[in-house]
């Protein structure tokens, strides 16, 4: 077992959108920290519904020339994290040094919502760890709460994907 701080990674279980397209996370959003992140500390995986988050198959074919993202559909660690990710009922705060959410159409969908994903968020939040997301992936702390109860965009400066930049999407 490894002495490393440990980062939880939080993947949706959305397979469909609010359309009822296909979706899921997004690729490169997933890849590029993982690899990053990945020779630092140790890294969990973990959605709503448990093993095999729904992978955005568009992300496959618009990144098929992306290094990152090609050698993390081949790389038999994550696949296997991806094959085993734990329920988000089944994980803890108190046992990952972060939390980060990749993005993609489906963490809007289900991850906003998701009273597991919500408390965990505002656990991460409240302990003053990194609680980050990219793309679309902040759209799942507009129901997370500080300290103070109150919500954690409130009087904060954010990033993320803007309307301009869905519109274009």
């Amino acid at each position: 077992m490894s002495n490393r701080q440990k980062i939880l990674f939080v993947f949706t279980s959305a397979d469909k959108d609010s359309l009822g397209q296909p979706t899921g996370w997004y690729l490169p959003e997933a890849a590029h920290p993982y690899y990053l992140l990945s020779p630092h500390y140790d890294i969990d995986f973990a959605a709503p519904a448990g093993p095999n988050p729904p992978l955005d198959q568009a992300s496959v074919e618009l990144f098929k020339n992306d290094a990152e993202s090609v050698k993390f559909l081949k790389d038999d660690v994550a696949r296997d994290k991806l094959a085993k990710a734990f329920k988000l009922t089944d994980v803890k705060a108190e046992d990952y040094a972060a939390i980060f959410y990749p993005g993609g159409h489906g963490p809007v969908i289900d991850l906003p919502t998701d009273s597991a994903s919500i408390k965990l968020a505002s656990d991460f939040f409240q302990a003053g760890k990194p609680t980050a997301a990219v793309c679309h992936g902040p759209a799942v702390f507009v129901n997370v709460l500080d300290s103070n109860n109150l919500p954690i965009f409130k009087n904060r400066t954010v990033a993320g994907f803007s309307n301009a930049e869905e519109e274009q999407a």
